[in-house]
């Protein structure tokens, strides 16, 4: 991830301590150096998307700002998260940005923005009660307008089987464009994603920003992944937009070139690189959950 990332932008990378940051160096060993910098903010998790900042820009200075959401580890299910629930503070001390607090609980896996005034998410994540249970579906969508400058939230349902974060949007539904969705689709009418997906599907064409209704693209879904009994959730959603790149997750699945495919028709401009992750998904997670963008001011 590392290796494609460096050609397209500048890789901040947090680790624990010293000998933390030795091991690191040295599984990178070979790349150019100076476009890693590497952040000694400790954490309990590896996915810095759900527990990290969430990256503003502003007209006055500085012009980078960072919202710090609440966090509790996906509805209190791994604890301890003392040290990721501070990360955010963390970087905009270390970044000397900065922070506004909504006292809302958010992951950053759990929303998608289109960069203007859009914002995709699911019901059945953030009105879960495990996450803000005194807060109504309005009092939610104003703080989300409130903090990250919104004008349009748009609602899908339910999320994949194995996914922990209790339907995370970075496994459905991703922004390509302005107006341009791609989200996943299950062709296997017995499979338990078959039904939840094409209840999402059938919104998408519904809904509007502005005047106009969203386009919506295709991506498959790859085979059932078990592992020790686990159901892993596997999508091609969870890929990551860089500068010059996109990295998408595959499985060693028939649909990998499917999926790749597809995506090098949304992304013209952009290389899209494939990089096996049967390791990366055993921990329920792949590049858009582990990563958070930085906007360059």
């Amino acid at each position: 991830m590392v290796e494609v990332l460096v050609e397209s932008e500048q890789v901040c990378i947090n680790v624990c301590n010293g000998a933390h940051e030795a091991e690191a160096r040295a599984v990178l060993r070979g790349l150019p150096m100076e476009w890693i910098t590497f952040y000694r903010i400790p954490t309990n998790e590896p996915w810095c998307r759900d527990h990290g900042p969430i990256f503003l820009t502003r007209d006055r200075e500085p012009k980078l700002a960072l919202v710090d959401w609440d966090y509790n580890a996906w509805g209190n299910k791994y604890p301890p998260f003392d040290l990721d629930e501070v990360v955010p503070t963390r970087v905009a001390e270390t970044l000397g940005v900065p922070a506004f607090y909504p006292r809302m609980i958010l992951e950053g896996g759990s929303i998608e923005v289109n960069g203007a005034g859009a914002l995709l998410t699911t019901e059945s994540c953030l009105l879960n009660k495990n996450r803000n249970p005194n807060l109504s579906r309005n009092q939610i969508e104003r703080c989300l307008r409130n903090y990250l400058g919104v004008t349009h939230i748009l609602w899908l349902g339910d999320g994949i089987v194995g996914d922990d974060t209790d339907g995370h949007i970075d496994d459905l539904s991703r922004f390509v464009s302005e107006r341009t969705v791609v989200t996943v689709v299950e062709e296997d009418r017995d499979d338990e994603n078959y039904e939840p997906l094409e209840k999402n599907l059938s919104r998408l064409p519904e809904m509007k920003i502005g005047e106009n209704n969203i386009e919506v693209v295709t991506l498959p879904m790859p085979k059932k992944m078990v592992r020790e009994g686990l159901r892993l959730p596997a999508s091609y959603a969870n890929f990551y937009i860089a500068n010059t790149c996109v990295l998408v997750p595959t499985f060693a699945d028939s649909a990998d070139e499917i999926a790749l495919s597809v995506l090098r028709e949304c992304f013209p401009t952009r290389r899209v690189v494939g990089i096996d992750c049967r390791e990366l998904i055993w921990g329920l997670g792949a590049f858009h959950c582990l990563t958070q963008q930085q906007p360059a001011v």
